[in-house]
């Protein structure tokens, strides 16, 4: 099969589209062949400076595709079925092996490539707004970096759930866009401090909750716009910089940070059925996935650099 593998952790330029071997297909398992991967932040993070679990080592979390083998003590899957799924690495190829467990059944006639970009992105929304986050209908979030796919999914969640939406990207055009998916106030963090915008959003009450996936400087500010009782859910470091916070802060308002990893959780039954009521919710349309631009997979280099350009609104993503 062909891949997008690479040799050493570096910049996207390290990525070669060459041919590896089929993988094989575990007991617990099926193998899929690929029809739409969704490029992750985490994909990026471990090509810059993660494990080589391979030599050649081929990267990334989700990809969806038709099964068309299943390990002999699968039971719940068949050949033909059309799935979603979550491994550590391996997404981007041709095929995929990955556990049974970690694949969610797309609807008949929904969008392979959007299927394809749900379960980490809205999963991870999910998690951080109601699992750790604990949104309540009438509460203020405040989602970091909400051009990013989990920011859109967590614009989307929260107001579904009755929340004030406020979010933060790098321009007023694509804070624009954003209004289409419930966000109600736009925070440009190129012409203003995140912190003080939403003081004067909020009349100096800070919000209930913020979802970052930014990390580093991003959530110092994170902080600094809590409320009284106002909780925290830190999820990746797309920012790529050191998570040095005085978290003293948190004490004097009764605050609290959560760390978040869906990929702790993702083979519970908890997580397991919440990813699958999240496809069947985009199936029927009651949330939207977007789809900033596609690639195909023999250009994984530029997919990846477009992502790093941060020019995208939603997912990147690639097709074999």
């Amino acid at each position: 099969m062909k891949a997008a593998v690479y040799y050493e952790n570096g910049p996207p330029d390290v990525l070669r589209y060459e041919e590896v071997p089929d993988p094989v297909c575990h007991p617990k398992g099926v193998i899929i062949r690929v029809e739409a991967i969704s490029i992750e932040g985490g994909d990026t993070l471990n090509r810059f400076g993660g494990p080589l679990v391979n030599h050649p080592h081929v990267v990334g979390y989700q990809a969806a595709g038709e099964i068309i083998e299943v390990g002999s003590e699968v039971t719940h899957l068949r050949p033909g079925q059309r799935v979603a799924t979550v491994d550590g690495f391996g997404s981007h190829a041709e095929l995929r092996a990955v556990p049974a467990r970690n694949c969610w059944l797309v609807p008949d006639g929904y969008d392979i490539k959007q299927a394809s970009a749900i379960p980490v992105t809205f999963g991870t929304a999910h998690d951080c707004l109601f699992e750790f986050g604990r949104l309540k209908a009438g509460e203020t979030v405040l989602v970091q970096a909400g051009a990013s796919g989990v920011g859109l999914a967590a614009i989307q969640l929260a107001k579904r759930a009755g929340a004030r939406v406020l979010a933060t990207a790098s321009s007023d055009e694509r804070l624009a866009r954003l209004k289409a998916y419930g966000l109600d106030h736009g925070i440009n963090y190129q012409a203003e401090s995140v912190p003080d915008a939403v003081m004067r959003l909020t009349d100096k009450k800070g919000v209930n909750l913020v979802v970052d996936s930014v990390g580093g400087a991003t959530l110092k500010g994170s902080l600094a716009s809590l409320g009284y009782r106002g909780r925290l859910s830190m999820v990746g470091n797309a920012g790529r910089e050191p998570m040095v916070v005085d978290v003293s802060s948190l004490m004097g308002g009764n605050r609290t940070l959560s760390g978040v990893f869906l990929g702790a959780e993702i083979m519970s039954d908890r997580a397991h059925d919440m990813i699958q009521t999240l496809v069947d919710d985009c199936a029927r349309g009651g949330l939207q996935v977007v789809i900033d631009k596609v690639f195909p997979l023999s250009d994984a280099a530029g997919a990846h650099r477009y992502i790093e350009s941060r020019q995208a609104v939603g997912r990147v993503v690639m097709v074999p």
